[in-house]
């Protein structure tokens, strides 16, 4: 008794036209992904049917994780991150007795796309969640003197954990979103130190939100063979990029806070900096409705 394997032809003949053509598509799109793109983006549309200019749904639930003092869900896309705030008392660091602490963190586990292994925090994780550090204390959302108890003796630590569960690329933006997002969900119970005992008490009828000052949110472009930028780039599309640029601003008052590149041809990015700041001022007004 033989059996035998159905050839590709014979695969095909049971699906439908579209099936066909939708499995064509596919396998292209896996064996030449740069040329899949070029084609598309020949025609001025992306594989997902955005111009290049064109930008992603945005939406955030915030305080849907009852154990943690503020949380935020955001949606960009088909990218999704999950953010909780968890707050615990500690001593300031000797040479700031009179700050607090904010410790944001950013995980991409296994879950959330192939491209990531389960094990330890991959370099990626790492780095974004270091450029969302700098971004949210350089952009002083939150003046760490706020979290200060009492000078020298108590403060605030604010854990703030991000977790991709769907990554659909540009997980740096949603995630931000996200952060700062559930900060503003945060209360705190009203804490004071007695001197005496040297112990710190929290009310548990009193909480209060957070000083915030700003909210910074950021836009990232991508830069395609030099000459084409893409607004808010897919998972399809990051791995084909020159250069990545992300432009950060205070979706409160438009104030410009930063803007970074990654890559590789800094002459283009150079040159469409300008453009980026301009349509990240732009955007921001949808997003201060999100945040």
């Amino acid at each position: 008794m033989s059996t035998t394997t159905p050839t590709t032809t014979s695969v095909l003949s049971v699906l439908s036209p579209a099936e066909q053509e939708a499995l064509k598509a596919a396998t292209f799109q896996r064996l030449h992904p740069r040329v899949y793109l070029e084609r598309f983006l020949a025609e001025n549309v992306r594989p997902d049917g955005r111009p290049a200019e064109g930008w992603r749904d945005v939406s955030a639930h915030v305080g849907s994780i009852s154990t943690a003092d503020g949380s935020a869900l955001v949606r960009l896309g088909g990218t999704t991150v999950v953010c909780g705030v968890k707050a615990e008392i500690a001593e300031p660091e000797l040479d700031r007795e009179g700050e607090g602490f904010l410790v944001p963190n950013l995980d991409l586990p296994a879950m959330c796309s192939p491209k990531f292994k389960p094990g330890p925090p991959t370099e990626e994780a790492q780095v974004l969640s270091d450029r969302l550090n700098e971004v949210l204390v350089s952009s002083g959302m939150l003046p760490l003197t706020s979290l200060c108890i009492h000078p020298g003796k108590a403060a605030w630590v604010l854990y703030v954990d991000a977790t991709c569960i769907n990554y659909d690329g540009n997980v740096f933006d949603a995630a931000l979103i996200a952060m700062v997002a559930a900060l503003k969900n945060t209360q705190l119970p009203k804490a004071t130190f007695d001197e005496e005992t040297g112990r710190t008490t929290c009310s548990r009828s009193i909480k209060e939100p957070l000083q915030i000052t700003r909210t910074p949110v950021s836009m990232s472009f991508g830069i395609f063979d030099s000459t084409t930028l893409l607004t808010d780039p897919t998972s399809f599309e990051e791995p084909l990029l020159d250069t990545t640029i992300s432009v950060v601003v205070d979706s409160t008052s438009g104030a410009l806070l930063s803007a970074s590149q990654l890559g590789i041809d800094a002459t283009a990015a150079q040159d469409m900096l300008q453009t980026c700041i301009t349509a990240a001022a732009q955007r921001r007004h949808d997003l201060r409705k999100i945040v």
